[in-house]
């Protein structure tokens, strides 16, 4: 991942679709579950700080998973 898009706490939803390596739709489904959006006007910025700290909560900590 490129640095200037590693600094960004900001971006619209196909550029964090891109950053996850997910779907469109599943970032914007994530964003939501998350609360991690701003609307300005017609613009949704995502919040990606927010988004980390949610996706931590899927942390799989079973090891048995990992076998």
């Amino acid at each position: 991942m490129q640095k200037k898009m590693k600094d960004k706490r900001f971006v619209r939803y196909a550029e964090g679709a891109e950053m996850y390596s997910m779907s469109l739709s599943k970032f914007q489904q994530l964003a939501k579950d998350a609360q991690a959006c701003y609307k300005v006007n017609q613009l949704v910025l995502v919040n990606l700080d927010i988004i980390d700290e949610y996706l931590e909560t899927f942390h799989i900590v079973d090891v048995d998973f990992y076998k």
